[in-house]
């Protein structure tokens, strides 16, 4: 198998032309040392364990995107790529060392034979996993399967005595990529997006019609946190908004030759459910969301509408990824990920960050520039004379190199925070107590606000509530209340704990319409220009 390995990664170099010569000799000197460490070294040793991590250390000198994924993560690497899994359909949370069902997917097995929230399963296949350690990896081995195989689960309801037993026949499950869409006001839609997939184009074209018909005219699309994914798919994306053949993004390398993707020019293959190749929201006042940890393919699609002055890009200066990688499949079922080409916006910016320190010192940028201000202070971020670049039609100044930086910076807001709010979130408390709570009283919760819509208005944490609250975080987290610490928090405490409820008893899109517009700063601002006269008056396309 180790030989087999580096047989294909040979071959690999053969092919996109590195020297015959060189590749013989390193393919040799690897084969020699180990022959010799396999003749004379003083332990028994994992000969595939040591290779893995040869393999790991020589793509850590390239770039920190080129990387190694071991066989038994490759299917975990792909289904958010891949936009689905085979499984029995359920979002689940280990709490108290049991498997605790917190949602069913949507007409998902799980929820077609009957399984709700809050159900805890104690047996997979007669297998005891409640009280035993099992960990998520262990949950995923035993529930992820070949589609139309069965698994039988036994679980725990709340009231029930006896264990309810379920027979589920595992079934191809999606991922969804847009996770909250709804209308922010009357004529301003929102669609939160937060990976690129392969099903990312159908999801986005569906919430914008949606939109449409409520009366959506204006925008908000929400990239904050977004890490990208496949790149064909950010095209597609951008060419949602932009019109008139307009180039997205170019991308180039050693062996590639440059490729230019461009509006309404795309192949329909890969549009069934939209035949013209027309964006379904060409016209429109748009805003895109950033922030520090928007990367890659929401950097395209950042890029290419602020390049052709089609949107306004608000929040702070993205993460700086310029980079394209390719999947190559090794013979164990292992897989590599290679840097093939750099991607430029349609005005030649490159914006990769540098990576000249190494991959440990490139991962540490999120805390480098929080040390050096520039999460809350935009003067601290500074771009040389020889990174400015032009907008397409308006000739704005936007820069290259590390990220995108938006048209309005909006500051990290740290004024809520306090060492009670970090102790609530390090331990997850928020998250637990709101199931916790949701579990506990769903049907009072139900009764008292049938709809979502009712909830959002009407609700909010009473003095019975809380007095719960702080008992679970006493009990589960060792956590002391201290009354100076929660009122510098409490207005962001108690909106997590209500964004959560809501999560928790409806489902996840139910989170954001809670949070956004009373936590959500780069949110706020967002509708704040949207909804006025700033984009009209700076003379953007829409």
């Amino acid at each position: 198998m180790i030989k087999t390995k580096f047989t294909i990664l040979s071959i690999f170099f053969l092919t996109v032309g590195y020297s015959q010569h060189t590749e013989l000799e390193t393919t040799a000197k690897f084969q020699e040392i180990f022959n010799y460490i396999n003749a004379v070294y003083v332990d028994e040793f994992d000969g595939a364990k040591i290779t893995d991590a040869a393999i790991v250390a020589m793509l850590k000198e390239l770039d920190p995107h080129t990387y190694y994924i071991p066989a038994k993560e490759v299917d975990d690497a792909n289904q958010q790529i891949n936009g689905s899994f085979v499984g029995v359909g359920i979002q689940f949370r280990i709490i108290d060392d049991t498997l605790t069902v917190i949602n069913t997917i949507e007409g998902g097995p799980s929820e077609k034979v009957g399984i709700l929230a809050g159900d805890k399963i104690i047996n997979i296949d007669s297998e005891l996993v409640a009280g035993t350690g099992l960990l998520n990896s262990g949950v995923r081995e035993r529930l992820l399967g070949d589609k139309g195989s069965k698994v039988t689960l036994e679980v725990q309801r709340r009231n029930n005595k006896k264990l309810v037993p379920f027979e589920v026949i595992r079934d191809k499950i999606p991922v969804h990529s847009v996770v909250s869409h709804y209308m922010a006001t009357e004529e301003t839609g929102y669609i939160k997006l937060t990976s690129f997939s392969r099903t990312t184009t159908e999801e986005m074209m569906n919430a914008i019609i949606e939109l449409k018909s409520q009366g959506m005219k204006n925008l908000i699309l929400d990239l904050q946190g977004n890490g990208g994914g496949l790149l064909f798919v950010a095209k597609y994306l951008a060419d949602e908004f932009l019109d008139d053949d307009k180039l997205i993004v170019y991308s180039k390398g050693r062996i590639q030759p440059r490729n230019e993707y461009i509006a309404d020019d795309l192949d329909l293959r890969h549009r069934p459910f939209n035949k013209s190749g027309k964006g379904n929201f060409e016209k429109g006042k748009l805003i895109v969301l950033i922030n520090e940890q928007s990367a890659s393919a929401s950097e395209i699609v950042a890029g290419a509408v602020q390049d052709w002055d089609r949107a306004l890009i608000v929040g702070r200066r993205s993460f700086g990824k310029g980079l394209v990688q390719r999947p190559y499949d090794l013979s164990d079922g292992s897989q590599v990920r290679i840097t093939i080409a750099r991607y430029y916006t349609p005005s030649g910016r490159f914006i990769q960050k540098p990576y000249d320190d190494g991959a440990d010192a490139y991962r540490e940028t999120y805390l480098k520039r929080f040390e050096h201000g520039e999460y809350m202070h935009q003067d601290s971020i500074k771009f040389p004379d020889s990174l400015t670049y032009k907008t397409m039609k308006l000739e704005r100044d936007v820069f290259g190199g590390g990220g995108i930086m938006p048209d309005y910076f909006v500051p990290l807001d740290t004024t809520e925070f306090s060492t009670l709010y970090s102790s609530l979130s390090r331990k997850g408390i928020l998250n637990t107590f709101s199931f916790a709570y949701v579990d506990k009283h769903r049907a009072e919760i139900n009764a008292a606000y049938p709809t979502f819509e009712e909830f959002e208005a009407n609700f909010e944490p009473d003095e019975a509530l809380m007095k719960e609250f702080w008992k679970y975080a006493k009990d589960e987290g060792d956590i002391e209340f201290n009354a100076e610490e929660f009122e510098t928090s409490k207005k962001l405490i108690l909106t997590l704990i209500k964004a959560r409820i809501a999560s928790d008893n409806w489902d996840n899109s139910k989170y954001y319409p809670i949070y956004n517009k009373n936590e959500n700063e780069i949110y706020i601002k967002a509708l704040e220009l949207i909804e006025g006269n700033t984009i009209k008056k700076l003379g953007l396309d829409y």
